[in-house]
C-alpha cells in the first residue's frame, strides 16, 4: 500500500511554496528578531517547543507502524537477521571512526590550550542535572530500560528504543502467524497511511516552529555567548563538515551515490533540523523520503530509527573533541593511554545514553565521570555554547543516518535504482518534496 505521494514532474511549484525556502526564511527572520529584541525572541520559545512536541507525538506510531508492517512483509527471518547484523556493523565502524577523528583533531588543533582555567573557580550547579542523568543512564540502566513496562508504556515513555523493541518483536510475531495475521496487517497499513498524512499536516507548521526555536536560541544566548569559545565552535563545525564531505562522501561514493545530491534531496529536513536544533523533528519525513528514494520499507524502518540511537556521528565527534578541550583548558595533560581509555569509555557511554533527551551533553558527562583527571566541572565551560553545538551535532547525525540507510540497502541489493536516481537527480522546482501537498 503506497503511503508516499507520487511526484508531479509536470508542474513547477513557485519557490516561495517550497518547504525548505519557507524554513530558511523563518530561520533568518527568527535570528534577526532574537538579535534585535532578545526578550521577544526568548518569549517565542513555546512556538519551537510546541512544534517539536507535535512531531515527537507522531514519532512512536510512525516508527512502530513502519517496522511492524515492514518486518511482517519481509521474506524469512534470516534476511532480517542479516540486515540487523550489517546495520550494527556499519554503525559501530562509522561511529568509532567519528570518535577517533574528534580525538585526533583535538590533539592537532588544541582549541582549549592557553585558557588556563582553574576547575575550582567554575560554577558546577548548572551541569549537575546532566551529571545525574548520566549516572541514571549507565549501561545496565540502558539495557533494562529497553524493555517497556507495558505495550502502551513504550509509546508514552519517550524512549524510542522501547518502541523499536516492541515493533521488532511484534513484526516477527505477525510474520510468523501467516494468514491469520492478514487482517491486522491490513489495518496497520491503513493506520500507517493516516499517520503519514498527519505528519504532512504537521510539517506545514515547520516554518513557525523553526522561527520560534531560532529566535529563542539567538535571544537567549546571543552572539556574545560564543565570543570566548569561537575556536572550539569553529573546530567542531569544520571537523563535522569535513567528516560529512570526506568520510561520508567516500562511503556514499563506494555505495554508488553522491553525498551532495543526497544533501540537496534532504534540504528541507536539514533546514528544519538547523532551525529546531533537533534531528528528531525531521525523523518521520526522513523515513518517508528514504522510501521515496528507493529504499524498502523494512530496511528504512530498521536502519533509520535505530540509527537515531546508535549512529550518532556528530555526537561522537563532539564527545572526544569537547572532552579534550576541557582537559586542555584546565591544563590537564592526558597520556596516550588515558586518551585511549577516554575513547573506549566514549564508545560505551554513547550507547548507554541512547534515547535520552540531551544525549550529547549527557554522554559527555558520563565519559568524564569515568576518565580520571578530566574535571567534570569543566563542562560548565561549554554549557553556554552547547545549544549552538547541538545544531551541528543534529545535522551531522541526520546526514549520517540518511547515508547509512542507502548504504545498507545497497548491501542488501534492494535499492530501486530508478527511484533513487529520480530522487537524487531531481531538479529543484520540478516536483513537490515528499510530504508537501498543495493547500489551495
Amino acid at each position: 500500500m503506497a503511503i508516499i505521494a507520487d511526484p508531479v514532474p509536470a508542474v513547477a511549484r513557485p519557490f516561495w511554496r517550497q518547504l525548505y525556502v519557507q524554513v530558511l526564511v523563518a530561520i533568518v527572520a527568527g535570528g534577526l528578531l532574537g538579535w534585535l529584541s532578545p526578550e521577544t525572541g526568548v518569549a517565542l520559545k513555546p512556538l519551537g517547543d510546541g512544534f517539536i512536541r507535535l512531531v515527537k507525538m507522531v514519532v512512536p506510531p510512525v516508527v512502530f507502524l513502519t517496522i511492524v508492517t515492514g518486518i511482517a512483509g519481509m521474506r524469512g527471518l534470516g534476511r532480517l537477521g542479516r540486515v540487523v547484523g550489517r546495520t550494527f556493523a556499519y554503525f559501530l565502524s562509522v561511529s568509532t571512526l567519528a570518535l577517533v577523528i574528534g580525538l585526533v583533531v583535538a590533539n592537532v588543533v588544541r582549541p582549549g590550550a592557553g585558557l588556563n582555567i582553574d576547575p575550582a573557580s567554575l560554577e558546577t550547579g548548572a551541569v549537575a542535572e546532566y551529571v545525574q542523568k548520566a549516572e541514571d543512564s549507565g549501561i545496565v540502566g540502558f539495557i533494562t530500560e529497553v524493555i517497556p513496562d507495558s505495550m502502551l508504556g513504550a509509546f508514552t515513555s519517550g524512549n524510542l528504543l522501547q518502541v523499536l523493541f516492541l515493533a521488532i518483536t511484534t513484526g516477527i510475531a505477525l510474520g510468523l502467524v501467516g494468514d491469520a495475521g492478514a487482517p491486522l496487517l491490513r489495518f496497520l497499513e491503513s493506520a500507517q497511511a493516516v499517520v503519514f498524512r498527519l505528519v504532512a499536516m504537521f510539517m506545514a507548521l515547520a516554518p513557525i516552529g523553526a522561527f520560534g526555536a531560532f529566535a529563542f536560541t539567538i535571544g537567549r544566548f546571543g552572539p556574545g555567548a560564543i565570543a570566548n569559545l569561537v575556536g572550539l565552535l569553529a573546530t567542531f563545525y569544520i571537523t563535522s563538515l569535513l567528516f560529512v564531505l570526506i568520510v561520508l562522501g567516500v562511503v556514499a561514493r563506494l555505495a554508488g551515490f553522491s553525498i551532495l545530491r543526497l544533501i540537496v534531496y534532504l534540504k528541507a529536513e536539514l533546514f528544519l533540523v538547523l532551525g529546531t536544533s533537533s534531528s528528531e523533528a525531521a525523523l518521520p519525513s526522513l523515513m518517508e523520503k528514504m522510501q521515496a528514494a528507493g529504499c524498502p520499507k523494512p530496511i528504512v524502518g530498521l536502519v533509520v530509527p535505530t540509527g537515531y540511537s546508535f549512529n550518532l556521528d556528530g555526537t561522537n565527534i563532539y564527545m572526544t573533541l569537547a572532552a579534550l578541550f576541557i582537559a586542555q583548558a584546565t591544563n590537564v595533560e592526558l597520556t596516550l593511554g588515558e586518551q585511549l581509555l577516554l575513547l573506549g569509555v566514549a564508545m560505551l557511554s554513547s550507547k548507554g545514553a541512547a534515547g535520552v533527551t540531551g544525549a550529547g551533553f549527557i554522554t559527555l558527562a558520563a565519559t568524564l565521570a569515568v576518565v580520571p583527571g578530566v574535571p567534570v566541572a569543566g563542562m560548565a565551560l561549554i554549557l553556554g555554547i552547547d545549544r549552538f553545538m547541538s545544531e551541528c551535532r543534529a545535522l551531522t547525525n541526520f546526514i549520517g543516518n540518511a547515508v547509512a540507510c542507502v548504504v545498507i540497502t545497497r548491501w542488501e541489493g534492494a535499492v530501486d535504482e530508478a527511484a533513487l536516481e529520480a530522487a537524487l537527480g531531481r531538479q529543484r522546482g520540478l516536483a513537490a518534496p515528499v510530504g508537501e501537498t498543495d493547500t489551495d
